[in-house]
């Protein structure tokens, strides 16, 4: 693959950025179409029963009037072989006669899974796969866990000052963080599926845990016991099973992101349980001191070979905070292992 492939392929990463928020339970796919005299149209997955993003590609192509045949494609995902709400990518590609198609990822769904790429070759394409593939991949992340596992990619959200405080002696937190952070947590709901809190945080706090400091859609609510009845977070899943069995519920329910936005316990529980994917944690440059309530609630590690290291992924600056993603690396992992792509 070429320099030109990687332009292309980031092209059609940007096309599938634009719609993240919109085609869940779907994967949200970007497509571009090379034609051979130069000329380029971009597409996008549209929401669910939509077009997938390699056809809005070809429709655009064909209200302008373009050539396709013998065209390159692009794609962010191994284009579908099977019937669902719409007919297979890989059979509009062929009936199109492009010639090449470059796709970032293989599709893990068991309805595709390299069905769609062995679909091309047969019809005497060629194929390449693997173009920006770490980029797609993390693009994707909740997907493809979500196909490969059957529950949501979980994302624990966490606020602290700079030694590990959540809030003042008093319980007061409000608010630890900036306005440019906030405004992140609020990008974090909105590309997530659910989001869950604790009783004991609704109780505390009555919050609303809606999108509204960005644009995009509010996750559904979920609280861990009993919601008071004119509690704002209302209407919510009240569970009161296990952690891992709400997992399995809402993979089954096509939640792809889940959001963990408890307060101390509720973080520990997911934790302790190795139930969770990513962290995000937003630091404040200020101490509240050792009478501060604890970020964790749990009992930690006994001793320093105990502790469960992560993989750091990004760092940020927003406004005077700090932002830091960390992956969590599966017991069975090597520090320096990588999930397969």
């Amino acid at each position: 693959m070429t320099t030109s492939d990687d332009n292309r392929m980031r092209q059609a990463i940007e096309a599938a950025s634009s719609v993240r928020r919109r085609t869940s339970p779907n994967p949200w796919v970007g497509s571009v179409i090379e034609c051979v005299d130069g000329r380029v149209f971009v597409g996008a997955t549209e929401p669910p029963g939509g077009r997938h993003g390699e056809i809005v590609a070809l429709h655009a192509a064909r209200d302008a009037g373009a050539d396709v045949r013998g065209a390159t494609v692009y794609t962010t995902l191994e284009p579908c072989s099977h019937h669902g709400r719409t007919g297979p990518c890989a059979e509009a590609l062929i009936e199109a006669g492009v010639a090449r198609v470059v796709s970032a990822l293989e599709d893990p769904d068991t309805n595709v899974a390299g069905r769609g790429h062995t679909m091309l070759r047969a019809a005497g394409l060629h194929v390449d796969i693997g173009c920006l593939a770490d980029e797609a991949h993390e693009q994707l992340r909740p997907y493809l866990h979500h196909r490969r596992t059957g529950r949501p990619f979980v994302v624990s959200k966490l606020a602290a000052s700079m030694d590990g405080r959540t809030a003042a002696a008093d319980g007061s937190s409000r608010w630890i963080t900036g306005e440019a952070a906030r405004a992140a947590v609020h990008a974090l709901r909105a590309d997530s599926d659910a989001i869950v809190v604790g009783a004991g945080t609704v109780r505390a706090d009555d919050p609303e845990l809606t999108t509204r400091l960005v644009d995009g859609p509010s996750p559904r609510r979920i609280v861990l016991g009993s919601a008071p009845a004119d509690a704002r977070v209302r209407p919510c899943l009240e569970w009161t099973d296990s952690l891992e069995s709400l997992l399995d519920h809402l993979g089954a329910d096509g939640v792809l992101q889940l959001m963990v936005e408890g307060g101390a316990t509720v973080a520990s529980s997911f934790y302790e349980a190795g139930l969770v994917d990513r962290h995000v944690l937003h630091l404040a440059p200020a101490f509240l001191g050792a009478s501060g309530r604890p970020l964790f609630a749990g009992p930690g590690a006994a001793t320093i070979d105990d502790i469960r290291r992560g993989r750091l992924v990004s760092t940020r600056i927003l406004g005077d905070d700090v932002e830091i993603v960390i992956d969590s690396i599966p017991a069975h992992h090597s520090p320096t292992s990588k999930e397969p792509t």
